[in-house]
């Protein structure tokens, strides 16, 4: 059995002697729980909470190890050693790069890094001289701890439709909302009538994203026991996240992308009273305002900050069970109401008229538009009189909502 296996038949575990508590008290119809009761309930669910904290990191953990970091670099008229093939040449060029400096690549190390990021810039509309600061497109392994972490911080990055693109340039993105026509009989001989399709158009731009400077010490730097690329890519990531999370879910779309829970279509509007609660037909009406065409599609689920989540679990049905439901398969994700359920704190808690808990298809209703070519810059003088070397990486991107009618947001009452 896996660690992960072991986590989540402890979680099973852990469930089921909550339910039993709560189904002996429903049998013998009784309202409050004995002392010991109450405590070993209280117990079982934080055992729960543990574990599902620790089944998400293992998880993501497994999803990092099956990603296959080869053959992602196209080294242009670079030759390959017959022994090493061309992304492992690149991923070992780029680790001298970053210990010891562009000064100490070897001739066929420079070309090779050279050729690839030029290759990228030179496919975005920029001239094939330019270097942007030294800066060198970064191998896939590290662009992919860069991305795990980002939909680590911004939930809705992982659900979002993401779309890559090998350049920069204004992106137009139409859309066409045909269901309000309707086919009808026509009589024999008859002249049909017409209904044009009406398109929109809107646009994606790229906004840069940049990690500002991270500063490691010459003598790190330039140990081969430290892991130099792990750090630097979490620590790209991690600020990077942080920034386009905020805007993913609430950008403003002015100079930033606009976010999902900017102006979402409100699906249920909670009862007054209920400016931080939801209620259980609250969350069912909001399922059914989004168009069974999208829930049968399989795609839907659940967004909400984690302060959300906490209020949400604590809902019963009108038989007394729990809304939420811990998974008992790897794999698997906990539902709600049989949905999957994504945390992202850069959306609204519960509050006065806040959009607090989004559902819907947000691969339809939500575009995220990355282009390609994340680069990291190495200071090696800046910081010499401290034997420090500095580093930053960027990233450009885009996102705005999609599909109106794919995503619908409840929203706390306003007295």
């Amino acid at each position: 059995m896996t660690r992960l296996q072991r986590l989540i038949a402890e979680r099973a575990t852990a469930w089921a002697a909550a339910q039993d508590i709560r189904e002996r008290v429903e049998r013998e119809q009784r309202v409050d729980l004995t002392t010991d009761e109450d405590t070993a309930y209280t117990a079982a669910l934080d055992t729960v909470e543990r574990l599902t904290k620790d089944i998400a990191t293992e998880e993501r953990a497994e999803r990092l190890s099956e990603v296959d970091y080869r053959g992602v670099i196209d080294a242009g008229d670079v030759a390959p050693d017959a022994d090493e093939d061309v992304a492992a040449q690149y991923r070992a060029a780029f680790d001298t790069y970053m210990r010891r400096g562009a000064s100490k690549l070897t001739d066929a190390q420079e070309r090779l890094l050279e050729t690839a990021s030029a290759e990228l810039r030179t496919s975005s509309g920029q001239s094939e001289g330019t270097t942007t600061l030294g800066g060198f497109t970064v191998p896939q392994s590290f662009l992919v701890k860069i991305t795990e972490t980002l939909k680590a911080y911004g939930g809705i990055f992982g659900v979002a439709n993401v779309i890559e693109t090998t350049d920069g340039r204004t992106l137009p993105w139409p859309g066409n909302d045909d269901t309000g026509n309707v086919g009808s009989i026509i009589g024999e001989n008859a002249a049909d009538s017409t209904l044009d399709l009406s398109f929109t158009q809107q646009s994606l731009a790229a906004f840069t994203y940049t990690s500002n400077l991270i500063r490691v010490s010459l003598e790190l730097a330039q140990d081969s026991a430290f892991d130099l690329e792990a750090f630097v890519a979490k620590k790209i990531g991690q600020r990077i996240g942080r920034a386009v999370a905020a805007h993913l879910a609430t950008g403003s779309g002015a100079g930033q992308p606009k976010g999902i829970d900017t102006a979402p279509t409100t699906g249920k509007t909670g009862l007054a009273g209920q400016t931080t609660t939801v209620i259980y037909d609250d969350l069912v009406d909001l399922i059914h305002s989004v168009d069974a065409a999208y829930r049968n599609g399989g795609n839907c689920r659940f967004a909400m900050a984690d302060l959300s989540l906490a209020v949400v679990r604590k809902l019963k049905d009108t038989q007394g069970h729990p809304l939420w439901q811990p998974s008992v398969v790897a794999g698997v994700p906990d539902t709600l109401l049989g949905y999957g359920v994504t945390v992202d704190n850069g959306l609204p808690a519960m509050a006065v008229s806040a959009k607090s808990i989004l559902f819907g298809d947000f691969n339809a209703g939500y575009i995220v538009r990355v282009v390609r070519g994340v680069e990291v810059a190495r200071l090696s003088e800046r910081f010499a009189d401290q034997r420090q070397v500095g580093f930053f990486g960027f990233m450009r991107l885009d996102a705005k909502p999609d599909d109106a009618a794919a995503v619908k947001a409840y929203v706390n009452s306003a007295t």
